[in-house]
């Protein structure tokens, strides 16, 4: 399939890379579906929507950045996602000119079922993650 961004022009995209989120995404609801685009030999990924060219989102491996970072999704209220073994998991990455300032949402990971292609972003209820983790956390600086 091709798909028209404003980001990258048209771009082809694989049918096993189409998620379908049947909430949508908190503040854009009425998107349900996005291609996943891997960035080659990287921790990052965009979702592309596939009804607006305009909107995508950067995406990172939370496990990369923090690698003790974990959570429990719930079944009863996550029934889509259930999966032994084919979850994909990535947070939302909010850039700022300042490369070090720039930061992830843990709070709100992004949970995809590669099997039925389902997909959503949970928002972790009583946890101590926030939605502005430094993307590069000062342990993991050059020069710390």
């Amino acid at each position: 399939m091709i798909l028209k961004t404003t980001s990258w022009g048209d771009i082809t995209i694989a049918d096993e890379q189409i998620y379908q989120f049947t909430k949508g995404l908190p503040g854009f609801e009425e998107e349900k579906s996005f291609a996943w685009i891997d960035v080659e030999n990287s921790p990052f990924s965009y979702l592309q929507s596939l009804q607006e060219p305009s909107l995508s989102f950067l995406l990172v491996d939370p496990f990369v950045v923090y690698p003790d970072y974990e959570f429990e999704i719930e079944d009863q209220e996550y029934p889509e996602l259930v999966s032994e073994k084919s979850l994909r998991i990535a947070c939302m990455v909010t850039l700022h000119d300042q490369m070090e300032k720039s930061t992830l949402n843990l709070l709100a990971p992004i949970v995809c079922n590669e099997e039925t292609s389902k997909a959503e972003q949970i928002i972790l209820h009583q946890s101590s993650y926030h939605t502005k983790h430094l993307l590069q956390p000062s342990d993991q600086k050059e020069g710390a």
